[in-house]
């Protein structure tokens, strides 16, 4: 953390000095207006400047209210695997981060209120998000270029997790209650989550919430191996591999425990607000077996420990001034570790990461039809790999950005501009034990977007999108140089890659009327210098790892021309209306090709998706019945399988049982209803680790 450490203070004084005089002001503000209080699900926060849904020139989503509630799970990945654009690598149950458009690790950003999560999950698909789904009262997810003010690595998209850990309002009861219980039938799931809000005056909130789960391990729909290793199984003299063939049901290691408290507090006044908060994280969980065919090698079977203290602040200032509308500052900062404990208790590996995000808002005041903003934002990463699989040297991340969001309202057409700089200094120490040289790259990138919108008629707008982006590589791209177990692959990462540079092109046809809504983004993206891993030659590996042998096959990081394409489809439509009842039916599809000039397509990328569902929605009462069908997965890289075609069948009802309180609800749900295999094409482990089965799923919440 040792640079731009004046930037740092500098960015923090001048908030707080703006800040102090105007929380001296008397009277409660009216959070109606602010965009960290904005409770409408058409109203997208991320967005910078707070748009309404149908305003934002690329693909995006909201999930909360019953539809959070009813896709509520215990990672943040599976949660929204069922939204537009978005899949999941579903690396057992516990360790599932967010595809957006084919996009994952580095290209995909998951932040809680604007800023990281501080954790090490997209450094391996075994690493779980530290962001706990229970405390999120919305989740916000941004596709496109619109996600690039939030840094150049969000080039698959943003998802923001926003809570109420810093209070945003005062409450009108002398205490707020809001909780959660869910019973999971497929792994025994048991969770429950509280939190309560408790007004000291008029102008000052106290925060305190707290959650657990605990899993068993998840029930499949069928055989937990593919057909192929059954049969390469069933092959074996070994009786205790030939045993595999048969297993099913049960996925192994695959239990967790999870537990985390938190409390915050803010001071809420017509001059501004001001609050932090502090968190503390548990996670214990299993990673499901890779079993080994052969009867030399052994299959590990490693439970993980992870831990996170976290303290946040936020704090806004309304100027509305003749230049500016209001200050906006978000800063953070974790200290993680997570430790690898193999079936004999051992440590095997233990890794730690300390992380700080900073992010300074000037919104502009509003002039005819033109509004902005301008920003900073400074991250840096101090990470480090101890134990036997340690794949990393010791490294520092340091990243400092200025971005700006310009719109220009004409009626009927909307233009819209983006610009973001990133200057990046990536470290890494000299490690004898990895054969590895002290580095130091520095990377200067740029990015931008321009965009307009057109009114066709009224409720229907038309938009086109440009971008271009720079990235810089990641730490783990320029020097990862040893064994990894969580990707059964010895990592090596070069460090003299280039920026990863990119051209995109996005068009959007949005409509609603009375009784229906469509969305529809289409998208293009031109890559060069794009950053993969692939296997090659044993020799390679072992050139740079002294001459010792490999414990996994050798797959390098390489850079070269890549294409990603396209779309996403969402329509809502309103059939009738019986008594008191809606009767709505819904669709999701979407579907993106990738392919890596000179390698061919693109690993991990998920297949087509269609997805339909019935509702009735009452004012107290609501049924929904749904099917999901994933095409088969043949256009696979060279080192993957073929992922076969699965069609879920869903139902749910929900009900509010008090009368004037919409927001207690019980929800009871069937998901995958003819206890179906299915497995992810976007998963590392689909040929071991196939989706949860039948799952019967009541969920209460309370709000008081």
């Amino acid at each position: 953390m040792s640079r731009f450490p004046m930037l740092r203070a500098g960015c923090a004084l001048s908030v707080l000095c703006l800040a102090v005089p105007a929380f001296a002001e008397d009277g409660a503000t009216d959070t109606a207006d602010s965009p960290y209080h904005a409770q409408r699900a058409d109203i997208i926060v991320t967005a910078l400047i707070p748009r309404k849904q149908g305003d934002i020139l690329s693909g995006t989503t909201v999930v909360t209210g019953e539809k959070l509630t009813r896709e509520l799970r215990t990672s943040i990945g599976e949660t929204l695997a069922r939204q537009p654009g978005v899949s999941a690598t579903s690396f057992g149950p516990n360790a599932s981060r967010p595809i957006l458009r084919g996009f994952q690790g580095e290209r995909v950003r998951i932040l809680t209120d604007g800023i990281g999560s501080f954790d090490v999950s997209n450094t391996s698909v075994d690493h779980a998000v530290a962001i706990n789904p229970l405390t999120a009262d919305r989740i916000e997810i941004l596709r496109g270029p619109a996600a690039l003010l939030y840094g150049s690595s969000a080039i698959g998209g943003v998802v923001n997790v926003i809570d109420s850990r810093i209070p945003r309002r005062v409450p009108d009861e002398p205490v707020h209650i809001d909780a959660i219980g869910t019973y999971g039938s497929a792994s025994n799931e048991r969770t429950g989550s509280g939190e309560i809000e408790v007004p000291l005056g008029d102008k000052f909130v106290v925060h305190v919430d707290g959650s657990y789960s605990k899993t068993g391990n998840l029930d499949t729909g069928g055989y937990i191996l593919t057909p192929a290793l059954r049969a390469q199984a069933a092959a074996s003299s070994d009786p205790d591999i030939a045993g595999l063939s048969t297993l099913r049901g049960k996925l192994p290691n695959s239990a967790a425990e999870t537990w985390e408290v938190a409390g915050g507090a803010a001071l809420i006044t017509d001059g501004g607000n001001l609050g932090f908060s502090v968190a503390h994280t548990d996670n214990f969980y299993g990673v499901p077996v890779r079993y080994a065919l052969d009867p030399d090698a052994e299959a590990e079977q490693v439970r993980l420990h992870m831990k996170q203290d976290r303290v946040d602040m936020r704090a806004e200032v309304p100027v509305n001034g003749g230049l500016l509308e209001s200050i906006r500052f978000r800063a953070g900062f974790a200290d993680y570790q997570h430790q690898e404990i193999e079936d004999t208790g051992e440590v095997g590996t233990t890794f730690y990461n300390q992380s700080m995000e900073s992010r300074l808002e000037l919104v502009q005041a509003r002039r005819g039809g033109w509004d902005g903003a301008i920003g900073a934002q400074y991250f840096t990463r101090k990470f480090h790999v101890v134990g036997e699989e340690k794949f990393l040297p010791r490294n520092q991340t340091d990243q400092f950005g200025l971005f700006t969001l310009q719109s220009l309202d004409l009626g009927t057409t909307r233009i819209e501009a983006g610009a973001r700089f990133e200057h990046t200094d990536v470290r890494a120490d000299a490690d004898e034990t990895l054969f590895n040289p002290a580095y130091s790259r520095t990377f200067d990138t740029v990015s931008g977007s321009i965009g307009a919108s057109h009114e066709l008629v009224p409720g229907w707008r038309l938009g086109l999108n440009l971008s271009r982006t720079e990235r810089a590589p990641s730490a783990e791209e320029l020097f990862a140089r040893g064994n990894h177990a969580g990707t059964q692959a010895f990592e090596l990462g070069n460090p003299d890659f280039a920026k990863e540079k990119s051209w995109g092109i996005e068009g959007t046809l949005r409509g609603q009327g009375d009784g229906y809504s469509v969305s529809l983004s289409a998208y293009h993206n031109w890559f060069s210098g794009y950053i993969y891993d692939a296997l090659v030659a044993d020799s390679v590996c072992m050139a740079a790892n002294g001459g010792v042998a490999l414990d996994f096959p050798c797959y390098q990081y390489n850079q070269a021309d890549a294409r990603y394409l396209g779309f996403e489809a969402e329509a809502t439509v309103k059939l009738a209306q019986v008594g008191t009842y809606a009767i709505n039916v819904d669709g999701v599809a979407d579907y993106v090709r990738a392919t890596i000039t000179g390698s061919g397509p693109a690993p991990r990328i998920p297949p087509m998706r269609l997805l339909g569902g019935l509702e009735a929605q009452g004012d107290r009462l609501s049924l929904r019945a749904e099917v999901e069908h994933d095409f088969a997965q043949n256009r696979t890289a060279a080192t993957e399988t073929d992922t076969d075609a699965f069609t879920l069948v869903n139902a749910s009802v929900s009900w509010k049982p008090l009368k004037d309180n919409g927001r207690t609800t019980l929800t009871l749900s069937a998901n995958n209803i003819f206890d179906v295999e299915a497995r992810r094409a976007a998963s590392f482990l689909k040929d071991y680790a196939p989706l949860a089965g039948r799952d019967i799923r009541l969920t209460a919440r309370l709000s008081l």
